[in-house]
């Protein structure tokens, strides 16, 4: 069913499916993240190490999502997202039974790749059902449910970490990548009709998409943007449980208070769209962002005000980032919903790969605040240099004209 004639039960039983199935891939992200300093003594390594584990668990994201969009366009949605989970079930079991580091992150990669399945599919049904402006609402709804997974995961690894030590982590992210497969399974039908599939022509269509400058200019915008939410989620357990010295227990609800703010924004986005432009949301966004990841570095360096002021200038980055991320897809997808999961594949194998490499450049600067805030701002400021040199800001207005549906009644 086209998403212009889903009832608004239907729409919030889409958001709530997809919702709990991409949440897998944050939920693999961010569990263990109390975990870090834990791993770090056990397996007897350096943090440097340990965070290439999280690093690992990104390119797999990212190499995963380039051979499963694809795969998507020519078998449909549903097959590579129950293989995917499939998949990252067994990784999680075998990460149990990890003896050192090295294994570890190479079966971190597995859990990527096969969490890949619910980032590309989850993002190609909802451009198969909506696009323009209708995408970045339904996206940032979705976002919402997603946010539930970071807000949660820390806490839950807290939680865990009570009973059992890290290795308990994977026990519940296989229990957890049974239960939502057994969703995928039962609730969620398959959105690409089998007379718009395409087999063949991988190379040609990946092609085509970086031959689009607006289309590689947005996707590298929405990469950047995530660099700098990664380089913070990989850095902030060593900032804030030693140089800070929070417990476990606080460190999930600092980090939960931020993902708060991240999910907030997204929802304000909703509302922004009735009145502006995807465009002037996503400029404004990441302007914002760039000037809080300075006063970051500042705060940082200068030791001014504290903890308290690092969390600030920190959740405004989130908010920002929270703003940014819905639109910049939104912009990109818009030019090629013929092949969604193709386009899907490459936004997010740009987003999470920027994100692996930003990951272990925080701990190879520094486990301390000024080293998360210089990748947190170089992320930032990243992205808004490419919006203004790549993408330009003439191409940027001119995807008004040239899809109308982007802007919403009302836009400015």
């Amino acid at each position: 069913m086209p998403g212009d004639l889903m009832t608004r039960r239907q729409r919030l039983r889409l958001v709530l499916v997809l919702g709990s199935l991409i949440a897998i891939g944050p939920l693999t992200i961010d569990m263990y993240l109390p975990a870090l300093p834990s791993i770090t003594e056990k397996l007897t390594t350096t943090p440097a190490a340990v965070q290439l584990t999280l690093t690992g668990t990104l390119v797999g994201l990212a190499l995963g999502q380039l051979a499963i969009g694809p795969f998507s366009d020519a078998v449909g949605r549903r097959k590579p997202l129950l293989a995917g989970l499939v998949l990252h079930v067994l990784a999680s079991i075998a990460c149990v039974f990890a003896p050192d580091v090295t294994v570890l992150g190479g079966l971190r990669v597995l859990q990527g790749l096969g969490v890949a399945a619910s980032s590309v599919v989850a993002m190609a049904v909802v451009r198969d059902l909506f696009s323009g402006s209708a995408f970045a609402s339904l996206f940032s709804r979705l976002m919402l449910v997603m946010g539930a997974a970071p807000i949660l995961a820390p806490t839950l690894g807290s939680a865990v970490l009570r009973w059992t030590d890290w290795r308990g982590v994977f026990v519940a992210l296989a229990a957890a990548g049974v239960l939502l497969s057994l969703v995928a399974l039962f609730a969620l039908r398959e959105t690409l009709p089998v007379e718009q599939r395409r087999s063949g022509g991988t190379l040609k269509v990946y092609g085509g998409l970086l031959r689009d400058r607006t289309f590689v200019g947005l996707v590298l915008v929405a990469g950047l943007a995530m660099a700098a939410l990664f380089a913070y989620v990989s850095g902030s357990s060593f900032v804030f449980q030693e140089q800070y010295g929070l417990s476990e227990s606080q460190f999930g609800l600092v980090f939960g208070a931020g993902a708060v703010g991240l999910i907030t924004a997204t929802q304000l986005n909703v509302r922004l769209l009735r009145r502006y432009s995807p465009q002037r949301i996503l400029v404004t966004a990441l302007m914002a962002g760039s000037a809080a990841g300075l006063a970051l570095v500042v705060i940082a360096a200068t030791g001014l005000g504290g903890l308290p002021a690092v969390l600030a200038a920190l959740w405004v980055v989130l908010a920002s980032a929270g703003l940014a991320m819905p639109n910049a897809p939104a912009l990109a997808m818009s030019r090629h919903g013929e092949a969604a999961g193709t386009a899907a594949a490459l936004l997010g194998a740009v987003q999470f790969g920027v994100g692996a490499a930003a990951a272990p450049l925080v701990g190879v600067l520094g486990t301390g605040a000024v080293a998360m805030g210089i990748v947190v701002a170089g992320g930032m400021l990243a992205a808004t240099a490419v919006l203004f040199t790549v993408v330009r800001p003439s191409r940027l207005a001119a995807l008004e004209v040239v899809d109308a549906e982007l802007a919403p009644a009302g836009a400015h």
